[in-house]
């Protein structure tokens, strides 16, 4: 495995949005609202709302469409990141046993299910979305002209797959998110979904950073394709913004491409550019990727990013020569060649109900149950971060980020049964000794006018 190592400084985070299932014994309507809240019991203690800051640095709130959604704290390496992620499907797996019980307990017997996915068997789609904190200084519009090619082309290594129907026939996509992308760039996440979100949330100074925020990405069950897509973004970003400009690349359509290229698991369809030429998805990244090299090799040796340097051109190879080859490590391609082996092995077609019920439960968290989890279980998967790392990052937040200060702020809070308000900048216990502390600094694993408050408190002696 391997271990993280200080980069150029950045800050990333993830937000994927769940689909959630209750499937009852018996005939009984159920609100989601009513199942959802059973999960916010088993995560967040003491009725806190359902919009909350974890001791772990995470948040977690319900979103539009009743969603759950997890949010990673911040990490300032990519690692860090997968690990969190993967948190987030543990914690939320956690909270199955104590929300089927508490429907038991009701008289409303049945199992939850919860999804990793990004679409429900009614055409809607949820998000995961990717941050990026980048420069200030740069030109935000000449970086995402730059930055549009990459991520349409992207999906060939970081889509999630899915079955979906055309024209009544049943069809394999590489990404769930493709057919629902409407514009270059946008600062809507639902109404005109974009490549790139414009909305300027930096979370830190203002004058000095600003978030990138992606948008068009698929929610990814494999460690593998979720450090890859997040450390080629990154490796991207990083060049662009120190002047390793990529020319030429604009496509005539970008909207168009990004479907057309989800649409062909052989990755043989052209795209059009705007100078009439026409590459592949793959000869696209290429040219990112070369460009890449010749930016490492003016930097300083970092083992993270040559590793996702490397990694993605072996990725970009076996894509070329035969994409069934990348079966432990791409979602689509996992996901693939399970469906067309149970195909084989039933002697059924792709219209068969079975098989889109085996697209959904890829998905499931539940590890005794999801089939990408049955098919880790097996070995059959690679992996890239320790399962112990991801068990302690469930209640450790990053010890080298801000959200080290948020989740020590929050376990101490809960410890001394005391209210408190958070937000991803400030922190505040609320009562006696009210005060909001802002915490600006992304990177920051201390500030000092927190330590003090906590340590007042802590000396405090209260008598009835």
């Amino acid at each position: 495995m391997l271990q993280p190592s200080p980069l150029k400084k950045r800050i990333f985070g993830l937000e994927n949005e769940y689909g959630l299932i209750f499937s009852p014994n018996g005939r009984v309507y159920l609100p989601m609202e009513k199942v959802l809240g059973y999960i916010f019991e088993g995560l967040i203690p003491n009725s806190w709302p359902s919009n909350a800051f974890l001791v772990n640095g995470a948040r977690f709130y319900q979103d539009t469409g009743c969603h759950p959604e997890y949010s990673t704290p911040e990490c300032d390496n990519i690692l860090d990141l997968v690990i969190h992620d993967k948190a987030g499907e543990r914690l939320l797996e956690a909270c199955l046993p104590a929300a089927e019980e508490r429907l038991r307990e009701e008289g409303l017997s049945g199992e939850i299910y919860i999804f990793k996915n990004n679409t429900d068997s009614l055409g809607n789609t949820y998000g995961c979305h990717e941050n990026f904190l980048m420069r200030r200084d740069v030109d935000f519009w000449k970086v995402t002209e730059q930055l549009i090619p990459f991520f349409v082309t992207r999906q060939v290594y970081s889509g999630a797959g899915k079955v979906l129907k055309v024209s009544g026939k049943p069809q394999y996509f590489i990404s769930q998110r493709a057919q629902h992308i409407h514009e270059k760039t946008s600062s809507s996440t639902t109404s005109s979904r974009s490549i790139i979100n414009t909305r300027d949330e930096p979370h830190s100074d203002a004058e000095r950073y600003r978030r990138l925020h992606i948008i068009v990405g698929d929610s990814n069950m494999s460690e593998f394709v979720t450090y890859l897509k997040v450390g080629t973004a990154t490796l991207v970003l990083s060049m662009i913004e120190e002047g390793y400009a990529v020319q030429g690349m604009e496509f005539e359509d970008p909207v168009k491409a990004i479907r057309e290229v989800s649409r062909d698991p052989t990755l043989k369809r052209k795209i059009k550019l705007d100078d009439g030429r026409q590459l592949t998805a793959v000869e696209v990244q290429r040219v990112y990727l070369d460009r890449a090299q010749e930016y490492l090799a003016q930097q300083e040796h970092d083992p993270i990013l040559d590793d996702v340097w490397q990694r993605w051109a072996m990725v970009l190879d076996k894509l070329e020569e035969d994409p069934m080859q990348l079966v432990r490590e791409i979602d689509w391609v996992t996901k693939r060649h399970l469906i067309q082996s149970y195909i084989d092995k039933k002697g059924c077609g792709w219209d068969d109900p079975r098989v889109f019920l085996l697209d959904l439960q890829y998905h499931d968290v539940k590890r005794t149950r999801g089939l990408y989890y049955l098919m880790e279980s097996r070995g059959m998967i690679e992996r890239v971060v320790e399962e112990e790392a991801v068990q302690r990052a469930m209640s450790t937040p990053p010890q080298t980020t801000r959200a080290k200060v948020r989740g020590d702020f929050i376990r101490f809070a809960r410890a001394k049964n005391r209210s408190y308000t958070v937000d991803w900048t400030y922190l505040k216990l609320n009562g006696y000794w009210e005060e909001t502390i802002l915490c600006m600094d992304p990177f920051s694993a201390v500030n000092r006018r927190v330590d003090e408050l906590l340590s007042q408190v802590a000396g405090l002696r209260f008598y009835r």
